[in-house]
């Protein structure tokens, strides 16, 4: 398990680092493309559409994701719509946490396949959009949510005493929320302080946007805003597999489970990151 999990990150490294130092942002976009019509596929499957009409779906995803490069829409996505997205999920998961995994097995699956779609089309967006604003920021956002897991994991198997939500993904403690908040705070300060005066001509991280337009607080309030979306990412997308009877999402990238399992905390942190940097243009 150990080998293909290295592996598979390995392969993934190689296809992940010419297409960020490339000159042009298309085969960046072009390439995660690709990962959000297979997590697209596996959302299908995961929400009891055939097999058939998944593979449909992600081609649909990819169809439109290519026009989009092709007509420059990635470059023209207002802070507005950053903002509903937000709302969306913000209502929407309340709504489908509070509930728990046998409730939304009861929603009609027009409703379950549609929401996974723009979750999915404008998480894509975003990550389009993050790069675009220069690989020091994008790094910025994606640490952020690799921080806060790593974080919550470590403190949940040294303190976890108290269950975040028990019945979509036993593992999960407030003590580990709280220490994927502490780590992302930590990661945020290192950060302003060694890699932006470094990679800062790449384009200013998100640590240094919050600092510079909300001061420390603000900073802090962002980071930790951020930390929580991840989570709620994380406990949606165990809520469906668990729904389904699932474990992974699919057995796409060998030791680590499926592509949504990768991606699932990102989906809200996206999003979020780029309303907020289009704000404080």
């Amino acid at each position: 398990m150990l080998l293909q999990r290295v592996v598979t990150a390995v392969v993934l490294l190689a296809l992940l680092v010419p297409a960020l130092a490339a000159g042009s942002a298309w085969p960046f976009a072009l390439l995660t493309l690709g990962l959000i019509a297979a997590a697209v596929w596996e959302w299908g499957r995961l929400n009891r559409v055939a097999s058939l009409l998944a593979l449909v779906l992600g081609g649909l995803m990819l169809a439109a994701g290519v026009w989009a490069v092709r007509t420059a829409v990635l470059e023209q996505v207002p802070a507005a719509m950053w903002w509903a997205v937000c709302a969306m999920w913000l209502a929407i998961g309340a709504v489908v946490l509070r509930a728990g995994p046998p409730a939304w097995s009861r929603w009609p699956v027009l409703a379950r396949v549609t929401l996974g779609l723009l979750a999915l089309g404008f998480g894509w967006l975003a990550l389009t959009g993050a790069h675009r604003l220069g690989v020091n920021f994008l790094m910025s956002v994606l640490c952020l949510v690799w921080a806060a897991d790593i974080g919550a994991y470590a403190a949940g198997r040294a303190f976890g005493r108290n269950k975040l939500a028990p019945t979509i993904s036993p593992g999960k403690s407030w003590e580990g929320v709280a220490g994927g908040m502490l780590s992302t705070l930590v990661l945020a300060v290192a950060w302003i302080a060694f890699l932006d005066p470094r990679f800062g001509a790449q384009g200013a991280s998100l640590y240094a946007r919050l600092l510079e337009s909300f001061g420390g607080l603000g900073l802090a309030v962002g980071v930790i805003v951020l930390a929580a979306a991840s989570v709620v990412g994380d406990l949606f997308e165990s809520l469906v597999k668990r729904a389904a009877g699932a474990k992974d999402s699919s057995r796409l990238l060998p030791g680590h489970g499926g592509v949504l399992d990768r991606i699932d905390a990102l989906l809200p942190v996206l999003p979020l990151a780029m309303a907020l940097a289009a704000s404080l243009r």
